[in-house]
């Protein structure tokens, strides 16, 4: 689970990159988890390494059953607001 999020994020980085952003633009996370009650710790760990924890984007994490892909344990969505 743990390298799934790092990697999650690490693309996540990449992308904003490619568009003059970082994680300072991200203004809203939407997080899915499989098993939340054993990885949510793990994932707030990772997220904490990418964002500023002073003022974090606003975030909602649901747990689900399983995701689309199958082996999958984490998916991510990002929205951000780059300034004009």
């Amino acid at each position: 689970f743990r390298a799934q999020v790092t990697q999650a994020f690490e693309h996540l980085k990449a992308a904003l990159a490619a568009v003059g952003a970082t994680f300072d633009h991200v203004v809203k996370l939407n997080n899915y988890l499989v098993d939340i009650r054993t990885n949510l710790p793990i994932y707030r760990e990772v997220r904490d390494r990418y964002v500023n924890t002073a003022a974090p984007p606003a975030s909602t994490t649901v747990g689900v059953p399983a995701l689309a892909v199958e082996g999958a344990l984490y998916e991510v969505e990002a929205v951000v607001m780059l300034p004009r």
